[in-house]
Parts: C-alpha cells; structure tokens; sequence
C-alpha cells in the first residue's frame, strides 16, 4: 500500500510502481481522511516506459466520494498505445524499470466523459457468479475427459452412460 503520493502540482499527484512487469492488478482506494471537494473526483491513469523510454499514459478509470476505490488489470495495457493525459507537460522523471500511477483531480463532469482503456476495466459479474461459470466449465472438461467414442464402449449393465452434448446443452 502506498499512501504518499508525489505531488506534481496542485491537483496532480503520481505514485511509483517498481517491479511493475510483474503487476496484473491495481486497486486504487481512498483513505476516508481527506474527500474530495465537492463536485470533483480523480482520473486514474497508469504510465509505463516503452522501449524507447518514453512515458505512455492511459486512462485507467475514477475515484469518487461515492465511489472511494477502484480495481484495475494492468496486465494487458503494458503494449497498449497511450492517451490523452494531463502529465504530459510536466516531464516527470521516468525510469525503465518504474511505471506509474497518476490521480488527476477533475470535476465530476469531465469525469463522465472520459472514456477509460477498454481492457482496464475488471470484470463486473459478481464473484458467486463467476465462481459458478468457472466451477462449472471445469467440470465440462474433466467429464470430457472420460470420454469415449462408441465403439470403445464396453458394455457394462451397471453402469449408466451420459451423452456429453446433455451436460453441454445444460
């Protein structure tokens, strides 16, 4: 957790992600000391060095008095193509081993018309539900895999047989 940003301006602040190769995931929250002001929120933007050093920024999402946090798949952004941003005149040093999170604090209205990277974004289905979607495929395959043709079949009276297209189309 990293509570001590750097502030680059008077409502701009970035945050430091070293190792950030190896990051698939991050969770933006606020503390609840401080809440924005009213009307305004944060743009969340991730920034990582391409091979050339360069900074290439994309926006991630928001933050909110009403909505304090925030999860991020950062993962698949890291050969993305950058975005508009508000870092850029500011020439933030940028090392090739550190990328970067940055909080732009904005009015709520600007907000709403930003549109985030589309593979930032992490799932919305609720965690029942995907467990159910992910339990449920892995017992697809595993029953796949006792599967036999019908001429491997060797007739046995007291066993019962279950087409796998039945358990597909359920």
């Amino acid at each position: 957790v990293q509570a001590a940003p750097q502030q680059v301006a008077e409502d701009k602040f970035v945050f430091d992600l070293p190792d950030y190769e190896n990051i698939n995931h991050v969770v933006v929250f606020m503390l609840g000391t401080i809440p924005f002001p009213e009307g305004m929120g944060g743009s969340v933007y991730f920034c990582y060095p391409d091979q050339n050093g360069m900074a290439v920024w994309q926006l991630l999402g928001f933050v909110t008095n009403e909505k304090p946090s925030a999860i991020f798949k950062i993962s698949g952004l890291k050969s993305g193509k950058g975005s508009q941003h508000p870092f850029g005149a500011m020439n933030l040093p940028q090392t090739p081993t550190v990328a970067q999170i940055g909080i732009s604090v904005e009015l709520l209205e600007n907000l709403a018309q930003q549109t985030p990277v589309a593979s930032a974004a992490v799932s919305s289905v609720d965690s029942f539900t995907e467990f159910t979607q992910k339990m449920l495929d892995n017992f697809y395959n595993f029953a796949s895999s006792f599967a036999v043709t019908q001429a491997q079949m060797t007739p046995n009276p007291s066993e019962a047989f279950i087409p796998a297209n039945v358990v597909l189309k359920w």
